[in-house]
């Protein structure tokens, strides 16, 4: 008579048993937070400073004694080559215009394209000769063309690094031979490889070439990276003794690009290596999206006196962000447009910002602007808005 209370009491606990095992699945994803994106510190490199960036956002990853000014050695001809790529663009000079070698030219030390004195070499082989072999004789030669002189040239760099945003650069010639009064810095060059991607496309692949043979000279391309890291596309190295091995370069992960400059390291080898290790970091802990897309509309005030009551609100660039990857979800935008707009307004006027947040951190912001024209409407309609929009200032919006 005493086994029905104990298999009653087995069956109990078997019931209780097997409902503490289901509900503590439930009860241990509770009490586990969330995994959260573990970030860790930037690297520390084998150099005197360092720079990363996002290409499209512009946002910096990494950056150590990023504008301290330092002898650039050879990574002055980008803004060499950024100047004759500006011109083409411009349609004041053609790859096939031919560029007299002077004697100045020709005796330039350093390394060398090996174009001669008394001959003509066309622009395009001059670039290719800048940007792949290093050539100081090349960048003599399209200085003197452009600009009539190395002085003058050099002139022209300048005012072009403080159109550019470059505080800590300053150019005394076009090759980066030693001079007491040429300086720039790992940001700087940062943002002059940028604009040379961004402004000027079209030419962008010289930079990634492996190879350039002229004069029956094949000069290998001293960026080591185009070998190793088939995303590396660019851009240049650099060497003096008193600047040491330095070296600007970009690749692109998807629709993610990187751009990099690390100066100072103490061989060929180590620049590369320790640009690896920057570009590394950048695409595997972060990444970049496009959040809003030019022209899109992302929103419609209101607008008072004119023959429309509506203005298309957006943005006159895509809007790319870079982000911790896994943390896209806690992106936020917040629109802060202009109260009372009021007609005429002119497409491409500023009428707002709008805000980017990661959490609690800002992490951009970007004009908003008006996607099309309004002119203002006739005397009735003005009339009548005046009148609508004392009214509903008055209540509150009540009348909108």
């Amino acid at each position: 008579m005493r086994v029905l209370p104990s298999l009653l009491h087995r069956r109990c606990f078997s019931v209780l048993l097997v409902l503490l095992m289901l509900a503590a699945p439930q009860a241990l994803a509770q009490a586990v937070p969330a995994p959260q994106t573990m970030i860790p510190a930037a690297p520390q490199l084998a150099a005197k400073s360092w720079f990363l960036m996002d290409a499209d956002s512009g946002r910096v990853l990494v950056e150590h004694n990023a504008d301290e000014r330092l002898p650039p050695a050879s990574l002055t001809k980008l803004m060499t080559a950024y100047l004759v790529e500006r011109e083409l663009h411009r349609g004041n000079i053609t790859m096939d215009d031919m560029v007299q070698v002077s004697e100045n030219a020709w005796r330039t030390g350093g390394s060398k394209m090996f174009i001669e004195v008394g001959t003509q070499v066309p622009i395009h082989e001059l670039l290719h000769g800048i940007i792949i072999a290093s050539g100081n004789d090349a960048s003599v030669a399209v200085a003197e063309h452009l600009a009539g002189g190395e002085a003058p040239f050099a002139d022209l760099m300048n005012q072009h690094a403080t159109r550019l945003g470059m505080h800590n650069t300053n150019y005394a010639n076009a090759t980066g031979l030693p001079h007491p009064e040429q300086y720039s810095s790992a940001r700087d060059l940062t943002l002059l490889a940028q604009h040379i991607i961004n402004d000027y496309p079209e030419h962008y692949a010289v930079y990634a070439e492996k190879y350039f043979t002229y004069n029956d000279i094949r000069q290998p391309n001293r960026n080591r990276l185009l070998w190793r890291d088939p995303t590396v596309d660019g851009l240049k190295t650099g060497w003096t003794t008193e600047a040491g091995y330095g070296l600007v370069a970009s690749a692109k992960r998807d629709d993610m690009r990187l751009i990099s400059a690390v100066m100072g390291t103490n061989s060929e080898e180590s620049r590369a290596q320790e640009t690896q290790k920057l570009l590394s970091y950048g695409f595997r802990y972060f990444e970049t999206l496009k959040l809003y897309e030019r022209g899109a509309v992302l929103n419609t005030p209101r607008v008072w006196g004119g023959d429309k009551n509506e203005l298309r609100v957006g943005v006159d660039d895509d809007v790319q962000m870079t982000v911790p990857r896994a943390r896209n979800d806690q992106l936020t935008a917040r629109l802060d447009i202009r109260a009372d707009i009021e007609a005429p307004i002119q497409a491409g006027d500023n009428v707002g910002v709008m805000e980017v947040r990661l959490g609690d951190e800002v992490v951009g912001e970007r004009p908003l602007v008006a996607l099309e024209s309004i002119e203002e409407g006739g005397l009735f309609k003005r009339l009548f808005d005046r009148v609508h929009r004392f009214f509903s200032n008055l209540v509150g919006g009540w009348f909108d």
